[in-house]
């Protein structure tokens, strides 16, 4: 069952969709939007179960967040747009792409993983960790499953083969920070995966949009208007 998704816009144009990470919603993306919105349209969303945005019924999945991109976007009658996801908005990004490339003009993906082995062990053991105690919690607490679906995100998604992102046609910037949770190799393959691809390794860590969008901005602006 669709759901309809909370999002705000800002300026004319080509459309960009914003897609924020796990436990996050769209100001995420504060020092993107306006920037931003001077050269696109620029649409932030919020993911279901995340800010603004209904939990709905449906499996509260990765692929499941791709659909509902689907459904926003054919909503809007948007047929063609950039692409910019960061982590767990990253990977939905990804999924995207890889079944409806059709509607992706240009992809940004900031801190994706292509499964959960691509995180640092110092970052995904405490998040292994409560996932595990959740789980047991969530039967006695209904209030704990909420929480509990956002760390089942992180544990246990994506699982996307190296060798798929070979199909991707459009042109793609793969971003990260030096000191990001994603392990570097990881990201590096992410970018050799994909055949018309860039690498930008900044300044900064996992989140080097929000804490160093100076950095940032400039790079994904170049790569957009490239």
């Amino acid at each position: 069952m669709k759901i309809q998704l909370n999002y705000t816009v800002a300026g004319q144009g080509f459309p960009l969709i914003l897609l924020h990470g796990n436990g996050e919603d769209h100001t995420y993306f504060k020092h993107q939007i306006g920037p931003f919105s001077a050269r696109y349209q620029v649409l932030a969303l919020d993911t279901r179960g995340h800010g603004q945005s209904p939990r709905g019924t449906a499996p509260f999945t990765l692929e499941q967040f791709a659909e509902d991109l689907k459904g926003f976007l054919d909503s809007r009658e948007i047929k063609r747009c950039h692409l910019l996801g960061f982590s767990d908005g990253a990977n939905i990004a990804l999924l995207f792409a890889l079944k409806y490339p059709e509607y992706v003009e240009k992809l940004i993906l900031n801190g994706a993983d292509l499964s959960p082995s691509g995180v640092k062990l110092s970052t995904q053991v405490p998040i292994v960790l409560s996932w595990g105690l959740l789980q047991v919690i969530r039967r006695l607490d209904k209030k704990a499953q909420p929480k509990w679906e956002l760390l089942d995100l992180m544990t246990t998604q994506p699982h996307i083969k190296p060798e798929r992102l070979s199909a991707l046609p459009m042109p793609t910037l793969v971003a990260a920070g030096d000191r990001d949770m994603i392990r570097e190799r990881h990201t590096r393959l992410i970018a050799r995966s994909i055949p018309h691809s860039q690498l930008a390794i900044l300044p900064g860590d996992h989140f080097v949009a929000r804490r160093n969008w100076q950095a940032f901005n400039p790079v994904v602006l170049k790569f957009l208007g490239s």
